[in-house]
Formats: structure tokens, C-alpha cells, sequence
């Protein structure tokens, strides 16, 4: 009986843990993809073509950003370990070290993005939805060293266990971004109508914000300043570059297939035609919106993870794993009921005036969100477990299942539903819900086989 007690106290301290973490991270994620909410929602007021332009513009953009945040998520399980083995000068160097690699991915990133129509063209896309698309990455991609580098900071942060400065910097940019597409999208209070240019303009223009408050942070809080994060800061260290590198390219590439697996579904949804292009943006973006919340709880899974490593406690790592795990469990049932219930109400927010055009981006929208209700639980799950490995370090092998998962089972099932079987939107995100899938189950027992080496006992409810 007292043994129980324990255990359930042991519980209850995780979750309040994890939670203390996870929900000020699931607001800075929610605030940070309100960024490209707001993109969309104002952008199909505007007018089909530019929000069509929008989505197929920031599906890119968030591509590369998404692809260049690996380094960062290796930055945060080596910071928060060395925290944990209570080594501060390996924080500091793995600050620094992060963002100069994070400089050079995005110098390498400028390229494609200023190369974009010819690209788009070379996908088959509508030219005119082409040319607007280019001339939005050519505002947006000055935005992605703002973005990327607010990311490394946010390791140090999470290091820290300061999770609500990241809510706050992040919220602050994501309320300017609302005001700044009412300005420049519309041209409202003697602004320029610039359209899908507007919205480029303000997304980069609130990244920027967001990350000089953190560097504000900083430089302010007297808890900071010990780190020294932002002196000396063109001191190389190679050791820590390399660890970093080493760490985060193979989580760079997970993030790719990854990425690539729902950027590719934007191709597909594009050769299909514009008003599924439009209604695959809205749905992406509900389910981007909801997929920040199984992203903060696998941050925090990182982080702790990450720290226990540090101290090396195999039993707590599982205690923490089995808390996050259920606290997931209990927010995908959330997510996957309101999907369900409320598919018009969902789709209708992005949408203007009830016109031929936007009738059509409505039913199909209606029909590939109860797909995406269905592949919730997966996704969930392959977030906070691909989280958890990366806390141990282990980024190598689950690159390798993301790779397999999402590319030589998703994309190829996709495709096959889509145009060979006939079920078009339908079929590209019943390709989701296998693809997904598939990740999510190597990845957990991938997860209980590094369990089993660490030695962490048994008697657990998921791991």
C-alpha cells in the first residue's frame, strides 16, 4: 500500500512537473503558429488566389524553418544536459555554437527561397499562384535568421526551466504579426494594400520582434547574466560545433521527411486543383495549430529527459516519459472530438462571404479534416517519442524510421489513393494516417529498447 502511495505521488509530481514545463511551451507554439493563422484566415478574406499564393509561399518557408530547427532541438537536449551534470560553460558554448550554425543553414536557405517561382513552375503549379508565391518568399525569407535564432535562444530558456519567457516573447510577436496583416494585407489606416507581400512583410517583421524581447530577457534578468551567452560570442569552439552538428543533422533530416511528407501533400493538393490547394492550407493550418500542443509536451519531454540523462536517473526518465505520454493520450481524444463534431464551424473561420469558389474550398475542407481527426492519435504520439529519443541522444536511428515512414509508406500511399484509386484530397491524407502511423509504432519500441538498456525496471503503464 505505501509502496503505491508512492508511486502515485511520484506520478503526480511528474505530471505538475511536465506540466509546468509543457503549458507555458504549448502557449509559445500556439502563439507562434498564430503567426501563420492569421496569414491564412486573412488571406482567404482577401481572396482565393492569395491564399492559394499563401500556403503554397508558407508551406516552404515553414519547411525550411522547420528543417533548420533540428540544430535547435540538439542544442536543447545538449544544454539541458549539461545543466543537469551542472556544467554551465557547456551551456554557453552550445548557445553560441548553435547560432552560428543556424547563421550558416540560413545564408545556404536564402537560395532556394530567391529561386522559388522556377521552382514552383518546375512542380507544375499554376503560374500566376506561382508568381505570387515567389514574391512572398522574397519578403518571408529575411524573417527565417530571426526565427531560427530565437529557437537557439529558446534552448537555453528551456535549459533553465524558463519556459515562460518563450511564451512571452513569442506572444508579443505573434499579437503584432495580427495587427501588422490588418495594416498590409488590406491597407487599412493609409497603409499600402500589398495582399500576400503584406502578410510576408509582417511575419518577419514579428519574428524579428520576438527575438530582441528574449535578447531583452537576457540582458535584463540577473539570473542571465552569469552565462555571459552574448559575450565573446564569435569565440569557435570546435568540440561543441561538431557535437551539435553531429546531433542535429540526422534530426535535421527527420525533420526534412517530415516535412517534406506534408509539403509534398501541398504538390499534390495543388495538381489536383486551386480550391483543394486552398482547403488542404485551412486544414494544415487547424492541424498545425493543434500539433503545438503534442510539440510543447515533446519539448518538455526532451528537456526533463535530457536532464535526467545528466543525472543519470534511468527511473526518472521513465516516470517522465509515462507522464507525457498520458497527458498526450488525453489531448489527442480532445482534438480528435471537436474535429469530429465541428468540421463546418472549423473550416468556415477562414473563409469570407458564401460564394461559388469559397462553397467548394468548404466541402472539401469538411471532407480531409475528419481525415486529419483520425491521424491526431499518431501524430501525437510520434512527436513526443521522436522528443524522448532525442533526449537520450538518439537521433541517428529514428532519422532512419522517419525517412522509411514518411517517404517509402506515406507519400507513395498518398499517391496512390489520390490519383490511381480516384480519392483525391481524401487519398493524400489517408496516406497521412499510414504513414503516421507507421512512424509512431518503431518509434516506441525503439523507445522501450533504449528503455531496456538504460535499465530503467518495469511495471509501467505505457513504456
Amino acid at each position: 500500500m505505501l509502496e503505491q502511495k508512492l508511486l502515485s505521488g511520484k506520478r503526480i509530481d511528474a505530471y505538475r512537473a511536465a506540466l509546468a514545463l509543457a503549458i507555458p511551451l504549448i502557449g509559445s507554439n500556439i502563439a507562434h503558429s498564430v503567426k501563420h493563422l492569421t496569414d491564412t484566415i486573412m488571406l482567404g478574406r482577401y481572396s482565393v488566389d492569395a491564399l492559394a499564393a499563401g500556403v503554397l509561399g508558407a508551406t516552404i518557408f515553414v519547411f525550411l524553418m522547420i528543417t533548420g530547427s533540428g540544430f535547435s532541438v540538439a542544442v536543447i537536449s545538449l544544454a539541458s544536459n549539461a545543466e543537469g551534470s551542472h556544467k554551465s560553460w557547456m551551456v554557453r558554448r552550445y548557445i553560441r555554437m548553435g547560432c552560428w550554425i543556424t547563421i550558416l543553414y540560413c545564408l545556404v536557405m536564402l537560395i532556394p527561397m530567391w529561386l522559388s517561382q522556377s521552382i514552383f513552375l518546375l512542380m507544375g503549379q499554376d503560374p500566376a499562384i506561382s508568381e505570387l508565391a515567389a514574391d512572398y518568399l522574397l519578403y518571408a525569407m529575411w524573417g527565417l535568421f530571426p526565427a531560427l535564432i530565437l529557437m537557439v535562444f529558446k534552448a537555453f530558456f528551456l535549459a533553465l526551466v524558463r519556459p515562460k519567457i518563450i511564451f512571452v516573447s513569442t506572444l508579443l510577436g505573434a499579437l503584432f504579426n495580427i495587427f501588422a496583416n490588418y495594416l498590409l494585407i488590406f491597407g487599412n489606416f493609409g497603409f499600402p494594400e500589398l495582399g500576400v507581400r503584406g502578410a510576408a512583410i509582417a511575419s518577419t517583421v514579428s519574428h524579428s520582434l520576438a527575438l530582441l524581447i528574449m535578447l531583452a530577457f537576457l540582458i535584463r534578468v540577473k539570473d542571465f547574466l552569469p552565462y555571459k551567452l552574448l559575450s565573446n560570442f564569435l569565440s569557435f569552439h570546435s568540440s561543441s560545433f561538431r557535437e551539435i552538428f553531429n546531433l542535429g543533422w540526422p534530426i535535421c533530416a527527420a525533420m526534412i521527411a517530415e516535412a517534406s511528407f506534408f509539403s509534398g501533400a501541398a504538390i499534390m493538393m495543388g495538381w489536383i486543383n486551386t480550391a483543394s490547394l486552398a482547403a488542404h492550407g485551412i486544414v494544415i493550418e487547424i492541424c498545425a495549430m493543434v500539433f503545438m500542443i503534442y510539440y510543447g509536451l515533446s519539448y518538455a519531454g526532451t528537456t526533463q529527459i535530457s536532464s535526467a540523462l545528466g543525472r543519470n536517473d534511468p527511473v526518472e526518465i521513465k516516470t517522465i516519459a509515462n507522464a507525457i505520454l498520458e497527458l498526450n493520450l488525453m489531448a489527442a481524444c480532445v482534438v480528435i472530438t471537436i474535429f469530429l463534431l465541428f468540421p463546418e464551424t472549423l473550416i468556415s473561420v477562414f473563409l469570407k462571404e458564401d460564394t461559388p469558389e469559397t462553397r467548394d474550398v468548404l466541402g472539401i475542407g469538411m471532407k480531409i479534416l475528419l481525415f486529419a481527426a483520425f491521424f491526431q492519435l499518431f501524430d501525437a504520439f510520434q512527436a513526443v517519442l521522436l522528443g524522448f529519443l532525442r533526449g537520450l541522444k538518439d537521433t541517428l536511428i529514428p532519422m532512419i524510421i522517419a525517412a522509411i515512414s514518411y517517404w517509402v509508406v506515406g507519400i507513395p500511399t498518398s499517391y496512390f489513393l489520390a490519383f490511381n484509386v480516384g480519392l483525391e484530397g481524401e487519398g493524400v491524407y489517408g496516406g497521412f494516417i499510414i504513414g503516421l502511423g507507421f512512424a509512431s509504432i518503431l518509434f516506441y519500441f525503439r523507445f522501450r529498447r533504449k528503455l531496456s538498456k538504460l535499465g530503467s525496471g518495469d511495471g509501467s503503464f505505457l513504456v
